[in-house]
């Protein structure tokens, strides 16, 4: 019988408040001002469920402990999100079935150069930019870069930080950034390890399951009016599908949400205590394996 798991931080407290300044980023029209992380939140509490969930899957400690500094900055990328300039882009793009993952880009355009997915939407669809009311400057750019580019925004990031990183005494490993990055790009987990590609396989699930429970996110991003657990984990059975996740890795999430684990973060990312139905929805998880 697995041992019953409890979503919590690994990562000293001490260390966790350096690593989400690490979100925060200069205001690019504000000298002096900095933009707070909107993803510090978010953030928070992907690492503490993906933690739980390694731990469930048998990963050592140490590994997991490393793993959860990892998914604290698995959104690094989006330090500077702009949450209207950044909904707007995106809520349009989600309306009008415009691919908002580099692989599904090229997908639709097989022409658009690896790692030109930003400035081939740019081109694209300037017009109807416009039309939105979004500028077509640098700062629209870098908005779109977050999504379309993001290895390579995410990498921009992880140079500034690396300095900070080391002061802080963590050992950065090229394995944390491919983890970081496999929902945007599967491919650079390639020839791999199978336990960092289960790792990776878990902060996707858990990112997601908070992601689809996040009021405040689903409002700025995607104008959503409501948030579902039910939809929530139908979406992460399309990942499996899909052979994004393996059933081993969506068996895990289940059931530790079904053993209460990750009831109190799902409530802070909804803002509200979960409604009965969903309680009950968590609790039938495991007979759903």
């Amino acid at each position: 019988m697995p041992i019953r798991e409890t979503a919590s931080l690994l990562v000293p407290r001490s260390l966790v408040e350096p690593l989400m300044r690490l979100y925060d980023y200069p205001h690019p029209g504000k000298p002096g001002r900095v933009i707070r992380g909107y993803d510090r939140p978010h953030a928070l509490r992907t690492a503490r469920m993906c933690a739980a969930v390694a731990r469930r899957l048998g990963h050592p400690q140490e590994r997991v402990e490393r793993y959860q500094i990892a998914c604290l900055l698995h959104d690094l990328g989006r330090a500077g999100l702009d949450p209207e300039q950044f909904g707007k882009i995106w809520s349009w793009a989600r309306a009008n079935g415009v691919p908002t993952r580099p692989r599904d880009w090229r997908a639709v355009h097989p022409s658009t150069p690896y790692g030109g997915e930003t400035e081939a939407f740019l081109e694209r669809y300037a017009q109807d930019l416009a039309r939105l009311g979004v500028p077509l400057d640098s700062w629209t750019a870098e908005q779109v870069e977050m999504r379309l580019g993001y290895a390579r925004r995410l990498a921009r990031q992880l140079r500034a930080a690396r300095p900070k990183l080391a002061r802080l005494g963590v050992q950065w490993a090229l394995w944390m950034e491919r983890v970081m990055l496999y929902y945007y790009y599967p491919e650079k987990l390639d020839g791999s390890a199978r336990w960092v590609r289960e790792l990776a396989e878990v902060l996707v699930a858990c990112e997601q399951l908070e992601a689809y429970s996040n009021r405040q996110r689903g409002h700025d991003y995607y104008t959503r009016k409501k948030e579902s657990l039910p939809e929530a984990f139908a979406y992460l059975g399309k990942l499996q599908v899909e052979g994004v996740l393996s059933p081993r890795v969506l068996q895990a999430v289940r059931e530790v949400a079904a053993e209460g684990a990750f009831d109190q973060l799902l409530a802070e990312a909804r803002g509200a205590a979960l409604p009965r139905h969903e309680v009950r929805y968590l609790r039938s998880l495991k007979a759903q394996g």
